[in-house]
C-alpha cells in the first residue's frame, strides 16, 4: 500500500481517512472523560469535599494572604481566617436552630387556622377543589406515610445525614491544608508537567483561583441581597420564621437558577399555612421581583465580568451537574465550567501574553521557556 510524504497509508491520506483518524481521536477522548466522570462518582464522599474545599480556599485565600502581609505567620494566619469562618458558620446555624426552636409554638398555633383558610379558599377559589378531592389526597399521603417504602426513604435519608456530616468534616479538615499549604500542593502538581507547559499552568491555576473566589465572594453579595429583601418583607408581613426562612433564601442562592426559587417556594409554603392565601401570594410576588433582580442585574454587575460565560452555558452545565451528583452537583456545576473555561482560554493564550502574567505572579525567571 502506497504511502504519502508523512507516512501515513494512501487510505488515511485522503479527506475522509484524515476525518477517519480525527473521529477516532474524539471517541477516545469522549472515552477517556466518561471514565474519568464514571470513577469521579463512585467516591462523592471524597470528592465532592475536596472540590467545595477547594472552592471555598480560592475565596478566603485572599483573607490569609492579607493577615499574612500584617506579619502574622501563615500556620497563624490559617488557623485565624479558618477559625472565623468556622465561628461564623457555627453562629449562624445556633442562631436559626435558637429561632425555629421559639417560633415553632407559634407557626404550629397559626397552621391550624391557616389550614382552615386554606381549605376555604380551595373550595371557593377561582380552582374549586371539593373535600371528596382533599380527602382523596389525605388518604395517599397517609398511606404513604405509614407504608414500608416511607419507613425504606427514612432509613436512606439517615444514612445521608451520616455521609453528610462526615462530608463536612472531611471538607473542614481539607479546606484547613489548602488554606495552609495551597501553594506546595500546587507547586507539587505542577512538577509533573513538562518545563515548558509550566508556565502556562501557573498563569491557568492563578486565573482559576481568581475566578473561583470572585464567583463565591459575588454569589455571597447576591445571595444575601436575595436573602434580606425576602426576610425583610416577611417580617413586616408577620410571618413565623422570617430570619430562618431569609437565612435559607441566602443559603439556596449558591445554587444559580433553582437554589432561590426553591428556597423562596419554601418562604411561600410558609406564609400560606400560616398567614392565608393573600400573604402567599405577597411574598411569591417578592420572590419573582427578586429573583428577577438577581438574574437581569446583580448576577450581570456583580459577576459578568468574573465568569464570562453565556446563560445557555451555565443552564447546560447545571443540567449536567444535577443530573450527575443532584443538588451537590448543581452547586458544583457554574464554578467548575467557569473553571474549566479559564483553563482553556489561558492554554491557547498567547505566549508573550502568558509569559508576561506568569512574571507577573511569581513564578520563577528559570522556569519560562
Amino acid at each position: 500500500m502506497s504511502e504519502n510524504r508523512n507516512g501515513l497509508p494512501a487510505i488515511w491520506a485522503d479527506g475522509l481517512g484524515r476525518a477517519g483518524i480525527r473521529s477516532a481521536q474524539t471517541l477516545l477522548v469522549i472515552a477517556l472523560s466518561w471514565v474519568v466522570l464514571w470513577s469521579i462518582t463512585r467516591v462523592p464522599l471524597v470528592v465532592i469535599p475536596a472540590t467545595i474545599a477547594l472552592i471555598l480556599a480560592a475565596a478566603i485565600a485572599p483573607l490569609v494572604a492579607w493577615l499574612a502581609e500584617k506579619g502574622l505567620p501563615r500556620s497563624v494566619a490559617t488557623v485565624v481566617s479558618f477559625v472565623g469562618i468556622l465561628a461564623v458558620f457555627g453562629g449562624i446555624v445556633t442562631g436559626i436552630v435558637a429561632l425555629i426552636r421559639s417560633q415553632w409554638k407559634e407557626l404550629a398555633s397559626r397552621v391550624l387556622s391557616g389550614v382552615d383558610q386554606l381549605h376555604h379558599f380551595l373550595n371557593t377559589g377561582p380552582f374549586p377543589v371539593s373535600d371528596q378531592q382533599l380527602n382523596t389526597i389525605r388518604e395517599s399521603l397517609q398511606k404513604f406515610f405509614t407504608s414500608s417504602d416511607f419507613g425504606t426513604q427514612a432509613l436512606t435519608g439517615a444514612r445521608t445525614i451520616g455521609e453528610i456530616l462526615a462530608g463536612i468534616v472531611l471538607m473542614a479538615v481539607t479546606l484547613f491544608f489548602f488554606l495552609k499549604d495551597g501553594e506546595k500542593i500546587r507547586a507539587f502538581l505542577i512538577a509533573f508537567l513538562p518545563a515548558a507547559h509550566r508556565p502556562k499552568a501557573h498563569l491557568a491555576a492563578e486565573r482559576s483561583a481568581a475566578v473561583l473566589g470572585g464567583y463565591v465572594r459575588g454569589t455571597a453579595i447576591v445571595a444575601a441581597i436575595d436573602g434580606l429583601v425576602v426576610g425583610v418583607v416577611l417580617a413586616i408581613m408577620g410571618v413565623p420564621l422570617a430570619l430562618p426562612l431569609g437565612v435559607f433564601v441566602f443559603i439556596g442562592g449558591f445554587i444559580p437558577i433553582i437554589g432561590a426559587t426553591a428556597a423562596g417556594t419554601l418562604a411561600v409554603g410558609v406564609a400560606l399555612v400560616s398567614n392565608g392565601p393573600v400573604p402567599a401570594l405577597v411574598v411569591l410576588a417578592v420572590v419573582i421581583a427578586a429573583n428577577q433582580l438577581e438574574h437581569h442585574f446583580l448576577q450581570p454587575v456583580l459577576m459578568g465580568r468574573v465568569l464570562n460565560i453565556h446563560g445557555l452555558a451555565i443552564l447546560l452545565a447545571l443540567a449536567a451537574g444535577t443530573f450527575l451528583a443532584g443538588v451537590v452537583g448543581a452547586l458544583l456545576a457554574v464554578p467548575l465550567t467557569a473553571v474549566g473555561w479559564t483553563v482553556i482560554k489561558t492554554l491557547r493564550g498567547p505566549a508573550a501574553t502568558v509569559a508576561e502574567a506568569v512574571g507577573d505572579a511569581g513564578v520563577p525567571e528559570e522556569e519560562t521557556p
